[in-house]
């Protein structure tokens, strides 16, 4: 049962990613969808959850939703000062979701 609710999860996390790009239509899109890819895998990983669970929606959902490809695509598209800016802000976002949902979730 796992590997297809490995696929159908995927799926959904690709077709969020794209909805987010269709209605934002800028570089803002990557920023949403990577933060809130990386605060519900912060709070997955933090819940009391089975392995199975953890691996659909932890790496099949949130590892479409946010993809590493496509942000080191946009950081050089913006050039080395832009790029590396926006490279920043996306980390720091990411992790400072990712650290609240668990502690959120944790408490």
């Amino acid at each position: 049962m796992t590997p297809i609710l490995f696929v159908i999860a995927a799926a959904a996390g690709a077709m969020l990613r794209l909805t987010i790009a269709s209605v934002v239509c800028t570089w803002q899109a990557l920023l949403i969808a990577n933060v809130a890819g990386a605060t519900l895998l912060g709070a997955v990983l933090a819940a009391d959850l089975s392995p199975a669970t953890v691996t659909v929606i932890g790496v099949a959902f949130c590892g479409t939703l946010t993809t590493f490809s496509s942000f080191a695509l946009e950081v050089r598209t913006r050039g080395w000062r832009w790029g590396g800016v926006y490279a920043a802000v996306t980390i720091g976002c990411a992790c400072g979701a990712a650290s609240l949902a668990a502690s959120i979730v944790a408490s």
